[in-house]
This record gives C-alpha cells, structure tokens and sequence, in this order.
C-alpha cells in the first residue's frame, strides 16, 4: 500500500467529522462526500475519516435530516485532523463549557484543527483563534468578532489556512476546505482527481 508520493504510510491517519444536534448538515455532509470519495478510493493515501458525535448516537440536523454517528467521542479513532461544522447548534455549545472544554482538550492533542461556518464560533469561543485570521459564514462575522475581538476576519475567503488551524465560510464553502484538506495532506493532484469525481464545479444560475 503506498501513497500518491510512493511511500508505504506507517499507520493511517484520521479526520473526524464532529456532529450534533442543529448541526447544518450541509456543513457535515459536503466535507464528508469530499474525503469519504478520497479516502475509499485511494486507501494507499493512508487516510480514513468517520463522523462522531458525543455519545455516538444519531444527531437531528438544523433542517431535521437524521445524521448517523459512526463513534462517540470517547471511542473515536485517534484524530490527525477534527472538523467541527457549524449550524444553529452552535450557539448553545459557544456556551457550553463542557464542550468548550473538550474542545480545548482536542486542541491539546489534534495537529489539525478545522472548522465549517459557525463552527469557528465555537473555536473562538474556546480561545482557539486569538490573534488569528479566520472566516465565518458572512451573517455571523460580527458575532465572531464580538466573540473575540483579537480574531482577524477575512471576509471574502471562502477558507482561512492558518496552519495548524483552517476555518471556513458558510455551508457549501466546507466543500472548498475539504478539497484543500486534500490538496494539503495528499497533494493537487488527487485534490483535482477528487474534485473531477464529485463533479464540484459551480455555476450559479443566477
């Protein structure tokens, strides 16, 4: 089994999609057709990804699809990178500090942490992105702001790399960041080969 640069991976390596209920499930969903197509059809990358929620149980998105969880959070496989979506759940788990908590704890442990829409709320909330440029879904920037007031919006990208941390806009943008996730960790190459697959190539009719 060898990757796209050659090499045969040591042990593979883990995305984990985060969900709960008034998850934007569009948020959850794009990322997951993105890196499930990657990962299932070039296994030799070494990477695999799975959704998880807190208790490992179904969780009813903002728009009341059913999502189902493939692990709770206690027996999730060790994570490479967390990706935290947004949605109208959010507001409830920015003031949450238990999850706050976890958060933080996974920021302790994960090399690479990104977010979907107003999840970067919840980052913020968890004093993730200090100082840092970031995005949001354009209707919550100012709620990001008031979060905390150190973050540096960007309000026209459709994503942020910060390095350790990548935070997106709003719903359909998670897609974009998945797709660089893949460019970032397997190269362009198969980030095009993936995107070609998933046939992503908007043309708004309006």
């Amino acid at each position: 089994m060898t990757t796209s640069t050659g090499t045969r991976p040591s042990t593979r390596r883990h995305i984990g999609i985060f969900l709960f209920d008034g998850v934007e499930e569009l948020d959850a969903v794009g990322p997951w057709e993105v890196l499930a197509a990657w990962t299932q059809q070039h296994p030799g990358d070494g990477w695999s990804v799975s959704c998880f929620s807190g208790r490992g149980a179904s969780v009813r998105g903002a728009k009341s699809l059913r999502l189902g969880a493939q692990h709770s959070a206690a027996d999730a496989p060790r994570l490479d990178v967390l990706i935290h979506p947004g949605g109208i759940g959010t507001r409830q788990l920015m003031r949450d500090p238990d999850h706050l908590a976890w958060v933080r704890a996974q920021r302790a442990a994960v090399p690479l942490m990104a977010s979907v829409c107003t999840g970067s709320l919840v980052y913020a909330a968890a004093g993730m992105l200090t100082g840092r440029r970031a995005t949001t879904h354009w209707a919550s920037l100012n709620l990001l702001s008031e979060t905390d007031p150190t973050v540096i919006p960007d309000v026209e990208a459709r994503f942020v790399d910060d390095g350790d941390v990548i935070t997106s806009a709003g719903v359909s943008a998670g897609i974009d960041m998945a797709l660089h996730l893949v460019s970032r960790l397997a190269g362009p190459a198969r980030a095009r080969e993936v995107r070609r697959y998933v046939q992503y190539d908007p043309r708004p009719p309006v």
